[in-house]
């Protein structure tokens, strides 16, 4: 199927769409197994320390596949990638629902992880070579509202799976859409046909250093504040092996004629500036999943839906924008869409830097509403500056790199989220701490009130009771503070990104038709 067609069967529109649900379906396992993870944990008997496993095998195992994906789509052809893809991801889903120890977990996960990480980047790559001009800016909306609305539903839906039937389910969904995904691409979707030469130059040590670069790196962010970093003799070996692996990876992928992932294409200077973009939007878009959830958790106290049904006016305001954005597309200078894009997730970030104790459905529903609403406004200009001005060889490898650097944006983000919020949740506290004391007279008589209180409702030592309540409120407060120290430094990530959009060559629009 050419890349300028312009009209493509029902069939072909078929095999399409079951693409994209894999990719959803890939994604939002990233994020579907957080909100249930102490579920997990006891049914297989793990310590909270083990159990954090489940969620980094799988993470570090999708982030060595994407890269892969380019190569290996040329080597078996899109169709057959992807459909291996989708059956290994379901065939290790239902193995990872009957796991019984969390050894088999987590083996099982990184398989998951690693076969179905190359649907995503081979969703992206299509779109490119499926779809011409206009049609293309249609896709990218609905590429673009996939990837970035299967993980911010991800713990909601995790959280109703797990209360409303039991913690297995969230990978038994799987397998009734794996199968489905895989029968529809392989029926009806035929793009381009395997190169099997490229075995002859398979580049296996390639595929190690990039292993050990990007595994290392991947568990040196995940885990590195759980240990105290580099204070932890594993963390710090894993720096050093991302370290040289990275150095090795890079001058190998530079100096091979045919290597594995094809570097170069941070030459362009559209696809390089692209992937920082793509880089600072999964900083905001993981960051953002991860940190209000856990603000209504700890601070307000909510439960999975509750949480869920707060979270939900972000996916609703990214639905309500993508036609519009869409729209923009085709008249709007795309580098101006994108600036507006990032001053709008800024601004809602910095928004929502204004939490307090208090603050709600109806204080967070603003931020909420903006930050959905410009996520559009990035994706889908940042999809098309990035791939839409390289030649359609090179559109495969560089798909991979592209969604490469939206994970390791995330990965970052949330270390830095971790680290910087320990560190203000410790100043924070403790300059808090030096204001509830016995010398001030306002702190003394709000524990006289809480007594009063706690002498009334019978609560047994009310002294006790009134000290461990005022030293909750303390906590709450000051991790309030902290979250709001953390925002506000997430939405200065997108103020700085703001001027490299001035560096960008102009790219086509979709009514401009293909880009040169």
């Amino acid at each position: 199927m050419s890349a300028t067609a312009d009209r493509l069967s029902w069939r072909q529109w078929f095999g399409f769409m079951a693409m994209v649900l894999g990719m959803f379906m890939a994604i939002l396992d990233i994020q579907i197994v957080s909100a249930s993870i102490s579920d997990i944990q006891a049914g297989l008997a793990a310590s909270p320390d083990e159990a954090a496993w489940v969620q980094t095998s799988y993470l570090i195992a999708e982030i060595v596949m994407i890269p892969l994906s380019g190569w290996l789509s040329r080597l078996l052809s899109t169709r057959i990638l992807f459909v291996g893809s989708a059956l290994g991801f379901t065939v290790f889903s239902l193995a990872c629902a009957w796991a019984t120890s969390l050894g088999e977990m987590v083996v099982f996960r990184a398989a998951q992880g690693f076969i179905g990480g190359a649907m995503i980047p081979t969703v992206f790559a299509t779109t490119f070579l499926l779809f011409p001009g206009e049609k293309r800016t249609q896709m990218s909306v609905l590429i673009g509202l996939t990837a970035t609305m299967a993980p911010t539903i991800g713990p909601t839906l995790g959280g109703w799976l797990t209360d409303q039937y039991s913690w297995h389910w969230l990978f038994l969904i799987n397998v009734p859409v794996g199968l489905i995904v895989a029968g529809a691409v392989w029926t009806c979707l035929d793009i381009d046909k395997p190169d099997w030469s490229l075995r002859r130059n398979f580049d296996l040590f390639g595929l190690v250093l990039m292993a050990s670069f990007l595994g290392a790196l991947e568990y040196v962010l995940e885990e590195g504040n759980r240990w105290d970093w580099f204070q932890d003799e594993t963390i710090a070996w894993c720096g050093v092996i991302a370290v040289v692996a990275g150095a090795l990876f890079f001058w190998r992928m530079l100096t091979r004629r045919d290597p594995l992932v094809e570097l170069r294409a941070f030459a362009n200077a559209n696809f390089a500036f692209g992937s920082l973009f793509s880089f600072v939007l999964g900083l905001g878009l993981y960051g953002s999943v991860y940190l209000v959830p856990l603000f209504l958790g700890r601070v307000r106290g909510y439960d999975s839906l509750q949480i869920g049904e707060t979270m939900f006016v972000t996916g609703a305001a990214m639905f309500l924008s993508a036609p519009i954005a869409g729209q923009l597309a085709r008249v709007v200078d795309l580098r101006v869409m994108l600036a507006v894009g990032l001053v709008m997730f800024g601004s809602g970030l910095w928004w929502m830097a204004n939490l307090t104790v208090d603050s709600a459905f109806w204080e967070l529903f603003g931020p909420q509403a903006l930050r959905g609403a410009s996520m559009m406004l990035i994706m889908l200009p940042v999809n098309q500056i990035a791939l839409g001005r390289l030649p359609p060889a090179a559109v495969k490898n560089a798909s991979g790199l592209y969604n490469l650097m939206r994970n390791l944006g995330g990965a970052v983000g949330l270390a830095m989220i971790n680290t910087i919020a320990t560190s203000r949740l410790a100043v924070h506290t403790q300059h808090l701490d030096e204001q509830v004391t016995w010398s001030r007279s306002a702190a003394t008589q709000a524990l006289g009130n809480m007594t009063h209180m706690m002498t009334a409702a019978k609560a047994g030592n009310a002294h006790l009771a009134a000290l461990g309540r005022m030293a909750m409120m303390v906590q709450q407060q000051a991790l309030t503070l902290t979250y709001n120290d953390v925002l506000l430094l997430m939405a200065g990530s997108f103020f700085l990104a703001l001027p490299f959009t001035f560096l960008l060559a102009k790219p086509a629009t979709a009514a401009g038709g293909e880009a040169h």
